[in-house]
C-alpha cells in the first residue's frame, strides 16, 4: 500500500491566448524570425537615428544579423542586444565611437571584429553565455573596460595581455575552462570584484596578490591545491570564496583580510588551520568548515566563534565539542555537526542557550543530557542518526521548538511531556523502536507533519482528533499496527498518507485493497464521525 495523495497534483498547463475578435484560444508559440522581424529592426535603427537617442534595447528580438546600417548610429553610447541568435557582429561595429555599454550576453558568438578597438569609450562590456573558445585578442586593446563579463563561454586560456586592462573594476569569467591565469592579473590593481569559480584551476600566481582593492574573490569549484601566501596583501578582502577545492592548508597570511564576514572552506581536504586565524577575523559572521579532514576543533579558543552567528562544521570526523568553546559566541544561532563522530555533550552544553537551529545528526551520540532543557531559544532539533534510547523529560521545556528530528535512533518511547512543544509543526520519529504515542500527542495542534513509519506501533492515539494541522502522516511499515483510531477523520487537512506494509487486519479486505484514500473514507463514514469534513 503506497503513500496517498488526498489531492490530485496538477498537471502541466498549456498556456492558451484569446485572439482579438476570435473567441477561439490558441496555443501559444515562440516567435520565430521573419523578414518583417528584420523590417521591425531596420524602423528600430532608423527611428534611433532621426531621435538621436543614446540607447538602443533589441534584446529577445530574434535577431541573427546586426544590419549594417548599424554604423550610422555614432552618437550611441548603450547599445542592449542580450537574447538574439547572434553568430558574428559586422565590422561596422567599429563606427559606434562614443559607446560605452555594449550587451552582447546570450548570443552564440564565437569571435569579435577587429574593428571594436575602436570603441575608445567603452565602460561595460557583457559577453555571458556565449561560444567563446577564447578571449577574443580585440578585448585585450579595450583598455577603457572597467566591467567585463565572460562567464559561461568555452574559454581555456587568458593571455598574458590581460595586464592591458588596468581599468578593469569587476571581471568575470566564471564558467570556463581556464586551468591557469598569467602572471599579467597583477596589472589590474584596480579590481574590485573577480570570480573565477567553476573552472580547472590549479594554481594561482603569486603576482595575484597585487589586486589590493579586491573585495570579492570567488574561487570556489576549482581544482586548487594552494594560495599563495600574497593572498594577505587583500586587505580590503570582504568575500573569499575557496569552497570545493583540493586544499590541504589555509595560507597563514589570510590573518591580515581583517574586513572578511565570511570563511567558507567547504569541500577541501583541510586537516586544521593556522593557529588563531579565526580570532584575527574579527567581522566573520558565518564560518563553514564542513566537508573536510578536521579530527578536532581549530585552535584558537572560543575568541574564535565571537561574532559568529552561523558555525558548520558537517562531515568531518571530530569525536568531541571542547568545554567553553562556545562561552564567547553570544551570537551564535545556528550550529551543524551533522556526520562527525561525536559521542557526548560537552558538560557545559545547558549554556548554549542563544542556539536556535542545533543539527547533531549522523553522530554517535547515545544520551541527551538534561541541561538540554536550557536551550530555551531552539526551533530546530536534529538528533537523527545517533544511538539515542530515550529522549530526556526536559525536553518539554524546549517550547519554541518547531522541528524535531530523532528518526533512525533507538527510541522505544516518547516521554508524555512532548506533549508540552505546542510550536512542533515536524515531527520525525521514523526507524526507531517506538510502541505507542503518548496520549499528549494530540496536544500538538500546530503539527503538519508526523513521520511514524518503521516502528513497532500497536496502535494510534484516539487524541490524534486534536491535531487539526496535519497534512502529513507516515504510519508505514509498523507491522503490528492493525486498526486506526476513527478519530483520524477529524484531521480535515491531511493530504497525504502512507501505511504500506501494515496489515490493518481489523478493515474490511476491499478497504485495504483500495489504499489509504479507501481507508480514511472508511473512517469518515462508518465511524461516529460521519459528519466529518472530507
Amino acid at each position: 500500500m503506497s503513500t496517498w495523495p488526498l489531492i490530485e497534483a496538477s498537471r502541466p498547463k498549456q498556456v492558451m491566448v484569446t485572439q482579438p475578435g476570435n473567441n477561439k484560444p490558441k496555443p501559444t508559440s515562440k516567435k520565430k524570425p521573419t523578414l518583417q522581424t528584420d523590417l521591425d529592426i531596420n524602423k528600430k535603427l532608423h527611428k534611433c537615428k532621426e531621435e538621436n537617442a543614446k540607447r538602443i534595447d533589441l534584446s529577445k528580438s530574434q535577431i541573427t544579423i546586426v544590419p549594417t546600417s548599424i554604423k550610422e548610429l555614432i552618437q550611441l553610447q548603450e547599445l542592449f542586444l542580450y537574447g538574439n541568435k547572434l553568430t558574428s557582429l559586422p565590422s561596422e561595429f567599429g563606427h559606434l565611437s562614443n559607446l560605452q555599454t555594449l550587451a552582447l550576453s546570450e548570443n552564440s558568438l564565437s569571435s569579435l571584429p577587429e574593428s571594436l578597438s575602436n570603441l575608445k569609450e567603452l565602460k561595460f562590456l557583457d559577453l555571458r553565455h556565449n561560444k567563446l573558445n577564447e578571449i577574443p585578442a580585440v578585448i585585450y586593446q579595450l583598455n577603457t573596460l572597467n566591467t567585463l563579463h565572460l562567464r559561461f563561454n568555452r574559454i581555456k586560456t587568458v593571455d598574458d595581455d590581460i595586464k592591458n586592462l588596468s581599468n578593469l573594476t569587476v571581471l568575470s569569467l566564471r564558467e570556463n575552462k581556464i586551468k591557469e591565469l598569467p602572471k599579467g592579473i597583477g596589472n589590474l590593481t584596480n579590481l574590485s570584484s573577480l570570480d573565477l569559480s567553476h573552472n580547472h584551476l590549479e594554481h594561482l600566481p603569486t603576482e595575484i596578490g597585487k589586486c589590493v582593492q579586491l573585495t570579492s574573490l570567488n574561487l570556489q569549484h576549482n581544482d586548487l591545491i594552494d594560495i599563495p601566501d600574497s593572498i594577505g596583501n587583500m586587505k580590503e578582502l570582504i568575500r573569499l570564496g575557496l569552497k570545493y577545492n583540493c586544499l590541504k592548508e589555509i595560507p597563514c597570511t589570510l590573518k591580515k583580510c581583517t574586513k572578511m564576514d565570511e570563511f567558507n572552506i567547504e569541500g577541501n581536504n583541510v586537516v586544521n588551520l593556522p593557529e588563531g586565524l579565526l580570532c584575527s577575523l574579527p567581522l566573520l559572521d558565518n564560518i563553514t568548515l564542513a566537508r573536510n579532514n578536521f579530527s578536532y576543533f581549530p585552535p584558537g579558543g572560543p575568541n574564535q566563534f565571537s561574532t559568529c552567528t552561523s558555525l558548520n562544521m558537517e562531515h568531518n570526523t571530530i569525536n568531541k565539542i571542547p568545554f567553553g568553546v562556545f562561552s564567547t559566541a553570544k551570537q551564535l544561532t545556528k550550529f551543524n555537526m551533522k556526520d562527525n563522530q561525536l559521542n557526548f555533550f560537552p558538560l557545559d552544553m545547558g549554556t548554549w542557550t542563544q542556539i536556535v537551529e542545533l543539527n547533531l545528526g549522523t553522530n554517535q551520540l547515545a544520551e541527551i543530557p538534561d541541561a538540554v532543557q536550557n536551550l530555551i531559544n531552539l526551533e530546530v532539533l536534529i538528533l537523527s542518526n545517533n544511538l539515542l534510547k530515550k529522549l530526556p523529560i526536559s525536553i518539554g521545556n524546549l517550547t519554541k521548538l518547531r522541528v524535531l528530528d530523532v528518526e533512525e535512533n533507538k527510541l522505544e518511547s516518547l516521554p508524555t511531556e512532548i506533549g508540552f512543544l505546542k510550536e512542533l509543526t515536524k515531527l520525525i520519529i521514523q526507524s526507531n523502536q517506538i510502541t505507542s504515542l503518548p496520549r499528549s500527542i494530540g496536544n500538538l495542534s500546530n503539527l503538519t507533519y508526523l513521520g511514524a513509519g518503521e516502528n513497532l506501533l500497536t496502535s494510534i492515539p484516539e487524541e490524534i482528533e486534536h491535531m487539526t494541522s496535519l497534512e502529513t502522516l507516515y504510519l508505514n511499515d509498523n507491522p503490528s499496527l492493525h486498526m486506526l483510531p476513527f478519530e483520524l477523520a477529524m484531521c480535515a487537512n491531511l493530504q497525504i498518507m502512507s501505511v504500506e506494509n501494515c496489515p490493518l487486519s481489523q478493515f474490511p479486505p476491499d478497504i485495504i485493497s483500495g489504499g489509504p484514500s479507501a481507508v480514511i473514507h472508511y473512517l469518515r463514514t462508518q465511524g461516529p464521525y460521519f459528519n466529518a469534513p472530507s
